[in-house]
């Protein structure tokens, strides 16, 4: 009962934050409009927000390796309740700037899939795949279900009202951190300790599989997230209602939430390559989708073919990292391919604002996720062929 308690929390965890996070997506438009801004300054709010939330996901990595799960998961939720709560009473542009892309940041890396994937695993060691495609589920079901909540916000009462609730969600799960046992690596249900052996994160650097894997987060991440912060913005432009578009950004959640389920359970029976593979084919048919027509039609298809995919790579990080260097720094190693995924997701951002503001399309932005999602697929062959399925392996 208590193990399931666990993995309850980790998913609540994920969903509140997702949904904390995409709510700058929804209201890009409606903040530029209130502060007089180009796109391209509020996708670098956002950029700098993956960089911060991407170096602390990585410290929250190291932090699990060391600490209790429950006391690195509070400071998290306490952090981002402060950064998230207050945006709402922003009167200046840099002060989005410090409480979304700074303060936001840091709380929302620290309280991230990078310390509730380690919890989970070291949960169901034998059934990995399918407890992180979970609560790998809860950031799709944030995405899903509070964003179309807000989105009614949103047309009702306007955009800073949404930012207090998210406050107040974020303190609202701290009391379902005393579930979590006090020992740093909970083993309940657990047939057998989990092992040490493999490599350091210096060790894994020196291997080929450490580099290909890499790029292959940095594309997703890169993809994932110009999508999340603009497709919105982007619908909106091409003349549907606020309503409408907001609700596109929850129904990717939906078809988020089956791709990740998908993928979790699809990893723990054949593997983590093929579904990793299958993320990156079929966004290049997406993108060449949207590139080609951009009717109203074609947008919905967008979004629910690209939704299909959307973070379906997060519940194949832990056992990737694991299969291809072991335990023996599993969580930092699992930050540091995370932090690249969403630094990169930054950029992501970052790209499709400059190019709007520079072209007054999101054409360039969508011709550049096209070709970098053909290189992650080729990447994704290459690693077949390092061996990546493998179980763990002890540094030399």
């Amino acid at each position: 009962m208590t193990s399931l308690i666990i993995l309850a929390t980790g998913f609540l965890i994920m969903f509140v934050g997702s949904g904390a996070r995409f709510a700058f997506g929804l209201t890009l438009k409606p903040m530029a409009e209130d502060f007089a801004l180009g796109r391209g300054l509020l996708g670098s709010t956002v950029a700098i927000y993956y960089v911060v939330t991407a170096v602390f996901m990585f410290l929250a990595g190291r932090m699990i390796d060391r600490y209790e799960a429950r006391t690195v998961l509070a400071w998290g939720l306490a952090i981002s309740a402060l950064g998230i709560g207050l945006i709402g009473y922003a009167s200046a542009p840099w002060h989005l700037l410090v409480l979304f892309g700074l303060v936001f940041g840091v709380g929302n890396g620290i309280a991230s899939i990078t310390p509730v994937s380690i919890m989970v695993t070291r949960l169901y060691p034998q059934r990995a795949g399918a407890a992180n495609g979970i609560i790998s589920a809860g950031m799709s079901a944030g995405q899903l279900f509070m964003i179309a909540a807000m989105a009614l916000v949103l047309v009702s009462v306007g955009w800073r009202s949404i930012y207090l609730w998210l406050g107040i969600a974020h303190l609202a799960l701290m009391p379902l951190l005393l579930w979590i046992p006090r020992d740093r690596q909970p083993t309940i249900g657990a047939p057998a300790p989990v092992p040490v052996e493999g490599m350091s994160l210096g060790e894994a650097a020196r291997t080929r599989r450490f580099w290909l894997l890499l790029v292959t987060y940095a594309i997703c991440g890169l993809d994932d997230f110009f999508v999340s912060t603009h497709l919105v913005a982007f619908a909106q432009d091409k003349g549907l209602s606020t309503l409408f578009a907001g609700n596109l950004l929850a129904l990717m959640g939906l078809m988020a939430m089956i791709g990740v389920l998908w993928s979790g359970i699809w990893c723990d029976k054949r593997g983590v390559l093929f579904p990793m593979l299958v993320c990156f084919v079929v966004r290049v048919g997406a993108f060449g989708l949207i590139l080609i027509d951009q009717s109203s039609v074609s947008v919905l298809v967008f979004t629910l073919v690209f939704g299909l995919t959307f973070m379906m790579t997060a519940p194949l990080t832990v056992i990737a990292v694991r299969n291809a260097f072991g335990n023996r720094q599993l969580g930092t190693i699992c930050g540091f391919a995370i932090m690249i995924h969403h630094a990169s997701g930054g950029l992501g951002a970052w790209i499709g604002g400059i190019a709007f503001d520079a072209h007054g399309s999101y054409d360039i932005a969508f011709a550049i996720m096209l070709v970098s999602s053909v290189v992650a697929t080729i990447a994704t062959l290459a690693l077949k062929r390092e061996g990546i399925e493998r179980q763990p392996r002890a540094a030399a």
